[in-house]
């Protein structure tokens, strides 16, 4: 059963004093998000009300602030652009393949967001279509949706890299449609061998053209051999890439993606209770299954790990490789369904009416439909705006009045 309560509710009640305790150390980045989550749908954003035009009720529907880490903003952004990639998906199984950090690079990725994030995509995305190019594994190019998320289920720090990818793609030549062996993408061990030495390789050269800051508990990074040492320990250990089971097709796939795109490093309806200072939240332990756990935190933790996932302003979190990349796009999209036809691939059995039967995510997945907000709840009737709430003045109210 829901609580109710909201991760900004405990911006709240706790914001001003995790603040004031981190005066100087709290970057401007990060107080706006505090800000604009705390304000969502309040007073201080201003609205409007709304009438019912069969009942007659009437409401008041405050503004969102449709900040990129609320948790109450990303449902109707990510409807938009799940409808928007729907015209993309082609009838084919897609595969979900998950490039983590180690956490010696993940340290250095959270003092240098903007720099490590880009490299972590561009190595993930050039790891699977380098391997796919190869004749000897693929022979064909990939289209590839890259997802950023940068929290673990506790909310500390864990950067990976969500790829969405269908089973196969156009031929080096783009003469036909090569696919995937039935529930085998690509040779996982090999993808993770190449995504390491790519991404030290760009590393590397963040830190020789001077674009890498290292400060605290890392300063001494910041000297060629210790940052050559930290190179050397990394290029040792394994890092982790996994290939989940086969998505399904298209209607799947939508479902699938639900699950990642806009997402934030926690959902409001994980939250149990904020009390005495604390807040209780549930988190499942992959370790054992996937077991429900509770975790308890001082409100003043659960903020400081909260903002540890502020992404940098402008920064991209979902990326589109290969043949769904910006430039083509469409052409190619078109290319790609002419190659499938004509290669007769699922002349058996449409995928988009029968889901691939290795698939282990094809039930009880999230709708990608929401509640309309322009239906009455009372009575089902449409509502209507008939007036405009203005903005609550911000003077001499809590920081979280103020979203400049």
């Amino acid at each position: 059963m829901a609580s109710g309560l909201e991760v900004a509710d405990i911006f709240r009640r706790h914001g001003e004093a995790f603040l004031q305790a981190r005066a100087g150390h709290v970057g401007r980045s990060e107080r706006r998000v505090m800000a604009a989550i705390a304000a969502c749908r309040t007073a201080a954003l201003g609205g409007h009300v709304e009438q019912c035009q069969d009942c007659g009720s009437t409401r008041i529907a405050y503004n969102s602030c449709r900040n990129r880490h609320c948790p109450k903003c990303q449902g109707l952004a990510r409807l938009q652009w799940l409808a928007d990639r729907k015209a993309e998906l082609l009838p084919a199984p897609y595969f979900h393949v998950v490039f983590t950090l180690p956490p010696a690079a993940a340290e250095i990725a959270f003092q240098n967001k903007a720099v490590v994030y880009a490299i972590l995509f561009r190595a993930a995305a050039a790891a699977l279509a380098t391997i796919a190019a190869d004749p000897r594994h693929l022979g064909a190019q990939l289209g590839i949706t890259a997802v950023l998320h940068t929290w673990g289920q506790t909310l500390t720090h864990h950067p990976h890299i969500h790829c969405i990818v269908p089973g196969g793609g156009p031929s080096l030549d783009y003469t036909r449609w090569v696919a995937c062996r039935p529930g085998f993408f690509l040779p996982i061990r090999v993808v993770a061998r190449l995504f390491r030495r790519l991404f030290l390789q760009d590393l590397q050269r963040a830190f020789q053209t001077g674009r890498l800051g290292f400060f605290g508990e890392l300063a001494g990074l910041a000297e060629p051999a210790a940052f050559a040492r930290r190179v050397r320990q990394l290029q040792r250990i394994d890092w982790i890439v996994y290939a989940k089971p086969p998505v399904g097709g298209p209607e799947q796939v939508l479902a699938y993606l639900a699950r990642y795109t806009h997402r934030v490093a926690i959902a409001n309806s994980r939250l149990i209770a904020l009390s005495a200072g604390n807040v209780r939240f549930t988190w499942k332990n992959y370790r054992q299954a996937g077991t429900t756990k509770v975790m308890t935190l001082q409100a003043d933790e659960f903020i400081r790990r909260f903002l540890l996932h502020t992404l940098p302003d402008g920064f991209h979190r979902i990326r589109h490789y290969g043949f769904l990349a910006r430039g083509g796009r469409n052409s190619l999209l078109a290319l790609c369904r002419s190659l499938l036809a004509a290669a007769n691939a699922f002349a058996d059995s449409s995928p988009l009416d029968k889901p691939d039967p290795t698939c282990t995510q094809n039930q009880s997945e999230p709708s990608v439909i929401g509640r309309d907000i322009a239906v009455c709840p009372d009575c089902g009737g449409l509502m209507r705006r008939i007036t405009a709430v203005p903005r609550f003045s911000s003077h001499g109210q809590p920081f979280y009045c103020d979203t400049s």
